[in-house]
């Protein structure tokens, strides 16, 4: 009797895993994330309109309230896979991370907070200097505050090989605390009505999610329909959908059980998970969130002047660029002085520079809750998704000569002072 035909070859899973070993690098995801940016930008530039009229296209059951269009269903749910990840990586950091340690989470949480609390004072202070602000502008003021975390691992991971480990640390902690207040923003400052019913209805099955996690349970079967129903109940509510994504990474346990029921400190069902879905948020979620949220129509060099001159584009510029480095900098030093919480002792205030700017990559949340503040289709809309584009943009660019710098400093000195390339670390006695 004949065999039935393999769906895979015998080569399909090895290559399936070294691909998908390729999306958990940071660098690959910010590449992604660049190749994508570029290719919405040139698609929604093409004369005919095709960009509009795909983004625009609604598809899904009415009677749940999910006729989305393709840009609401990328924005929603898709970027709900990037923020359950993001879940799970809060939970660890919290459970058996930085931040489970108060003394060296405080720097990074401080900074996290200070480095959203400026760039919307800046942003604020543009509309309100700004001559012909339009109406409304104010809405946006948060829209500066986020740090993408994709965007600017990857960028450290390409120009700061020779960095100190604590550098990255620092910039991961803060990233992930900054898209926990992100996220709460969102939840907060842009729901305009909450329908309880739904909502409280989602708690229901978030808690079954909840407990079939906490009883170690991976059945794809049970978790996926439980994820899929808190989240479509969540997006009813009025809530934000990505809310979802969350709260759902929250839940997961990040230690595993002995046998005896004790819990020990390892590898559990969150970083499971993460194996599993950081690659598809990688991958496909964000990226495809990217191509149909950056796309904006420039209309020349005229066109581009113009947005540029907008209050709002201006706004989350200045917020991106100046209000990210001096929010960050100066809450570092001012809690460092006047409290007992120090900087590792590999860094400098340079590095920390660096870092600041680079955490100026706002992007993917940036973009979210511009959406949300002004709508797609608005000329406000375009102009702040130009103004995040450009910001971070330059944010990157300035992060990474200082950055760059600061390598070969290290460099310099771990050639001349003989310190192996396995991170045995520089000598502290030495002037950096």
């Amino acid at each position: 009797m004949a065999s039935s035909p393999r769906l895979f070859s015998r080569g399909s899973y090895p290559e399936a895993r070294r691909i998908a070993d390729v999306l958990r690098n940071e660098t690959t995801g910010g590449l992604l994330l660049l190749v994508f940016t570029v290719l919405a930008l040139v698609w929604a530039n093409l004369p005919g309109g095709s960009y509009e009229s795909v983004r625009e296209f609604h598809f899904g059951p009415a009677a749940l309230h999910l006729d989305l269009s393709v840009a609401h269903w990328a924005a929603d749910g898709l970027l709900a896979i990037f923020f359950f990840v993001t879940g799970l990586e809060l939970k660890k950091e919290f459970v058996a991370g930085d931040l489970r340690n108060p003394r060296a989470a405080a720097l990074p949480i401080a900074a996290a907070v200070g480095g959203m609390a400026v760039p919307a004072l800046f942003y604020v202070l543009v509309q309100a200097i700004h001559p012909d602000a339009p109406e409304g502008a104010f809405v946006g003021w948060a829209t500066p505050s986020a740090t993408d975390i994709a965007f600017a691992l990857g960028i450290l991971a390409v120009v700061g090989s020779k960095l100190p480990t604590a550098l990255r640390t620092f910039l991961l902690t803060l990233a992930v605390v900054d898209d926990l207040l992100g996220i709460t923003v969102i939840a907060i400052f842009y729901t305009d009505s909450v329908s309880w019913t739904p909502l409280l209805l989602a708690l229901l099955t978030l808690g079954a999610f909840a407990v079939a996690v906490q009883r170690r349970i991976r059945s794809w079967y049970l978790l996926i329909p439980l994820a899929l129903a808190t989240w479509a109940l969540v997006h009813a509510s009025g809530i934000h959908a990505t809310v979802a994504g969350v709260l759902l990474g929250l839940v997961v346990p990040v230690l595993r059980s002995e046998k005896n029921g004790g819990p020990e400190a390892g590898p559990g069902l969150s970083e499971h998970f993460e194996h599993r879905w950081r690659p598809i948020s990688t991958g496909f979620a964000v990226p495809v969130f990217a191509l149909f949220s950056a796309g904006v129509v420039i209309g020349g060099v005229q066109g581009f002047t113009e947005a540029m001159q907008d209050s709002v584009a201006l706004g989350v510029m200045a917020g991106l660029v100046l209000g990210k480095p001096v929010g960050i900098v100066l809450t570092t030093w001012l809690l460092s002085k006047l409290t007992r919480a120090e900087l590792d002792d590999s860094l400098t205030w340079t590095d920390v520079l660096g870092m600041s700017m680079l955490a100026g990559m706002g992007f993917t949340v940036s973009l979210l809750i511009g959406s949300l503040a002004f709508g797609e289709g608005s000329a406000a809309g375009q102009h702040i998704t130009l103004g995040v584009l450009v910001g971070s943009t330059v944010s990157a660019v300035l992060a990474s000569i200082v950055l760059s710098t600061r390598n070969r400093a290290y460099k310099r000195i771990e050639e001349e002072e003989g310190v192996d390339a396995d991170g045995n670390g520089i000598p502290d006695v030495y002037e950096r």
